[in-house]
């Protein structure tokens, strides 16, 4: 699963959601949703404005966290064949 880590951003900077929303021009509730990982989609060009606004790196605000495929049993179980 990919994780959004925006919260630890903008807390190690002490910026508040409505600055990264002034700074950036993105609407207050879409930073909202990426805050409390509710997003299903983000936009790049959000990436790009949240990345130069908090002077980070994209992997500084999305991390991969490999999902246990058994526990999730909405994704199909791929097996390797031998």
């Amino acid at each position: 699963m990919i994780r959004i880590l925006l919260c630890r951003c903008l807390g190690e900077r002490r910026w508040t959601q409505a600055d990264l929303s002034r700074a950036t021009g993105i609407r207050a509730a879409t930073i909202n949703e990426m805050f409390n990982e509710f997003s299903e989609r983000i936009s790049l060009d959000h990436l790009d404005r949240i990345c130069t606004a908090l002077g980070c790196d994209v992997g500084d605000i999305l991390t991969y966290v490999p999902t246990d495929i058994d526990q999730d049993k909405s994704l199909p179980v791929i097996r390797k064949r031998r």
